[in-house]
């Protein structure tokens, strides 16, 4: 077992594919000159190729960026949304290797932290619950947490369970939005009155704002966060 925490990498294919078209552009940019000779369009072509080559590249660097440094800071950001007593039940949707997991459970003293997910490679390098186990005995945690494997429409608990939900960059995953709001539903059914659900993505907040507010939950929506890419918003919820 490592002795040190491994997060992964978020969307490892998306920064694969970015770094990709990266180095085809920037092939293009550099060579097209001797493959045509077609005047203003070889220089459309020219200035194509190195717009996708520079974009997709800078793009790529600031996934990278937010998957090593970002997504820590960004974590904080969402934990320090909720004034923490230490005993709170703790629910995070999607917990991939269990980075907001961690981090709630280092504020609890006799609380618990459930961590769910499916476990998808795709979404984040690595990810299995096995690794996410092997983070949270690293990290000093373990007794405090259970891991769950199951998805987010359709969750084993009992109505109001938890006093905190959090999610990250996790429901944008389910692609068909019926579902999608089905797994909103689900938060608001299992979060506990006078609990709160701290919900981030980059991408459907309006709708996971909507469909709270729709079941009774105070909500707001705060701007979205500039130093992760891509800009990440919160959708902060409270039950009633």
């Amino acid at each position: 077992m490592s002795t040190q925490p491994d997060y992964g990498i978020d969307a490892p294919g998306v920064i694969r594919n970015l770094f990709l078209a990266s180095a085809f552009g920037i092939a293009v940019a550099l060579f097209a000159p001797y493959w045509v000779h077609l005047g203003p369009v070889q220089l459309n072509l020219h200035a194509s190729a190195w717009g996708m080559g520079v974009g997709c590249g800078v793009g790529g660097i600031l996934m990278l960026v937010y998957a090593k440094v970002g997504k820590f800071r960004h974590r904080d950001r969402m934990l320090n949304l909720h004034d923490w007593r230490g005993d709170e039940r703790v629910l995070d949707v999607g917990t991939g290797r269990g980075l907001l997991l961690v981090g709630a459970a280092r504020r609890l003293t006799t609380g618990h932290c459930t961590g769910i997910d499916i476990w998808n490679e795709e979404d984040l390098s690595g990810n299995s619950l096995a690794r996410t186990q092997e983070n949270l005995i690293v990290e000093g945690v373990a007794e405090k947490c259970s891991l769950v494997s199951e998805g987010a429409q359709k969750m084993s608990f009992p109505s109001e369970s938890f006093d905190v939900i959090l999610s990250n960059l996790c429901l944008h995953n389910i692609y068909n939005k019926p579902t999608r709001l089905q797994a909103c539903r689900e938060i608001v059914r299992v979060l506990k009155p006078g609990g709160v659900a701290i919900i981030s993505d980059f991408k459907h907040t309006g709708e996971y704002e909507q469909t709270m507010r729709e079941a009774g939950l105070q909500v707001e929506r705060k701007m979205p966060n500039l130093s992760t890419f891509p800009p990440l918003r919160i959708v902060l919820a409270r039950k009633a």
